[in-house]
């Protein structure tokens, strides 16, 4: 597949088929993405790719603490400033017109928060983690990990397109890290960043003919000659 045409064919998928993605197409998927670079050639990433009994343990607790503060290893802001909280809005507002949600249905509103808990029904996640120890060396934090996490994402997603499979690089998979490491048996010090489920698109589902916008060229870029 054309580089331009994977870049521009990928989008957050937010409804997935139940059929499970072959173990040795992740695995492809995986290792291809193993040749994205980082600082230093640190290699900083880690993966949990999980799928069948496994990551319906992690939904149903997800459900259960849905109700809960998330505590997640990685901080981020849930209140943002503009221009950014405008384009963030934008994206459910989006999502729920297509669905035929009013903002005013609050039962219809919550199901759909329920269901992102539940991966939006994707049959697998790749989980992307870093190790503490590292992120946090040198009595800093090592901000260049997370930069570097975010290209390996980004190259998972381009190799799942070529293979005809759907992804969305999300928070919530991550909202309450401690599960993850509970039901995998993982150890304290492995950091939750990212998780991206993956599957088969459901095109049928009209939350997935939703698109986001972009933001002209003209206005994010600046060229000096």
């Amino acid at each position: 597949m054309d580089l331009l045409v994977a870049i521009n064919k990928r989008h957050s998928v937010r409804a997935f088929k139940p059929d499970p993605v072959p173990q040795d197409i992740l695995k492809k998927i995986v290792e291809g993405a193993l040749r994205s670079p980082s600082a230093s050639n640190s290699q900083p990433w880690e993966f949990a790719v999980v799928s069948g009994a496994k990551l319906e343990e992690i939904k149903q607790a997800y459900i259960e603490s849905s109700t809960k503060m998330p505590v997640l290893d990685i901080p981020i802001p849930f209140q943002y400033p503009e221009p950014w909280l405008s384009r963030r809005a934008a994206v459910q507002a989006g999502v729920l017109e297509k669905l035929g949600v009013a903002r005013e249905d609050k039962q219809k509103r919550a199901e759909w928060g329920q269901f992102g808990f539940k991966l939006w029904g994707a049959p697998s996640c790749i989980y992307i983690m870093i190790e503490s120890a590292f992120h946090h060396a040198d009595g800093g934090t090592n901000m260049w990990n997370l930069f570097d996490c975010g290209l390996v994402a980004q190259d998972i997603m381009l190799l799942a397109t070529e293979h005809g499979l759907g992804t969305i690089p999300a928070i919530i998979p991550v909202l309450y890290p401690d599960i993850q490491r509970r039901v995998l048996d993982l150890p304290a010090s492995k950091l939750m960043v990212l998780g991206i489920p993956i599957g088969y698109a459901d095109d049928k589902n009209p939350a997935n003919q939703f698109r986001t916008s972009r933001e002209p060229l003209d206005k994010v870029a600046r060229f000096y000659a």
